[in-house]
């Protein structure tokens, strides 16, 4: 289970066996400090892929370590203490059994597997930036904060591992482990993300026919209905052009991944339902926001959160079951 879809148990507590999946979980905190979208990253520019990562922090970097990493370091204690409470007292209350694990890898067609990668991917991401943007040489921010997205979601399994109805769960870890190896192999590589973990969603009929697992509310669904989650890795293809080429640094080639009639997790409850689940794949367009110049500080913000999410594009999709299809307009 990750970070983010714990927030939505607290709010909405359920005590059925649901699937884990998609965490953002801590990025929003990260994202609220107003000097974020002053790094060179989200900013819109173009970052220097050859020389290695500093080591060293620029004449006026001390100033700022010393002002912004204790506001930094104290904001994300106090939400992190306030949402473990909150999860203690709204969704781990019941009984509690010895730590043990449950293998979930062989439900919903691995796209909760899929949605921790993405969530420690943008959890790691922001640190880093919040870390470079207190002040934190680049590599010691890339150290410090690359591992945050694995350090956050994982102590989950260790709740979810004395719960009779859940149990710790190996794949997650792994998915959790390799979202912010993800990141740093990145950084690491060309000093800046070029190929982009983002979401998308719409809306499906199958939540209706099972609401209490698939969700209620549209925002129980965005977390729940893993038949309307879409997950995309977009590339920056213009970064591995020469510097003359005219391609457009915003607009960016991207693959997808989802599936469908997934409304139990046991194949023959499924059968009986006149279900059978399948995967898709899909072939589209994306937009990176962070790549479309402006000065306001307050639109670099919106687009580094946004960055995220895959904007809604035609795309070509295939599955099995109808192999080729045409999508005019996917979310």
């Amino acid at each position: 289970m990750s970070f983010h879809s714990l927030l939505l148990r607290c709010a909405f507590p359920t005590r059925l066996r649901t699937q884990r999946g998609v965490g953002v979980g801590l990025l929003g905190v990260l994202l609220a400090f107003p000097g974020l979208a002053q790094h060179p990253d989200t900013a819109a520019t173009v970052r220097p892929t050859g020389p290695p990562l500093a080591t060293a922090p620029p004449p006026d970097s001390t100033s700022q370590l010393n002002r912004r990493l204790p506001l930094l370091a104290g904001g994300l204690a106090v939400s992190y203490a306030g949402l473990a409470y909150a999860l203690s007292e709204g969704w781990y209350t019941g009984e509690k059994t010895s730590f043990h694990w449950f293998n979930d890898l062989p439900e919903w067609k691995q796209l909760d597997k899929v949605g921790h990668f993405w969530g420690a991917f943008h959890e790691s991401r922001g640190a880093v930036d919040m870390l470079r943007w207190a002040g934190v040489p680049d590599r010691r921010a890339l150290w410090y904060g690359g591992f945050v997205g694995f350090l956050l979601q994982s102590p989950i399994e260790l709740l979810d591992g004395q719960d009779p109805a859940y149990g710790a769960s190996a794949t997650d870890l792994a998915a959790n482990f390799l979202g912010s190896v993800g990141l740093i192999g990145q950084q690491l590589a060309w000093n800046e993300v070029r190929i982009m973990p983002k979401y998308s969603f719409h809306t499906t009929p199958y939540a209706a026919r099972r609401p209490n697992v698939l969700g209620r509310s549209l925002a129980e669904q965005h977390l729940k209905d893993y038949n309307g989650q879409t997950y995309w890795l977009c590339a920056d293809v213009g970064a591995w052009l020469p510097a003359t080429s005219r391609w457009p640094r915003w607009l960016q080639p991207a693959i997808g991944y989802g599936a469908q009639q997934m409304v139990f997790n046991d194949p023959a409850a499924n059968a009986a339902a006149g279900l059978q689940a399948y995967r898709q794949y899909y072939l589209s367009w994306d937009i990176d926001l962070r790549r479309i110049p402006t000065r306001s500080k307050l639109l670099r913000r919106v687009f580094y959160v946004a960055s995220i999410f895959h904007l809604p594009a035609p795309a070509l999709e295939w599955n099995k079951r109808q192999g080729f299809v045409v999508r005019g307009l996917y979310y």
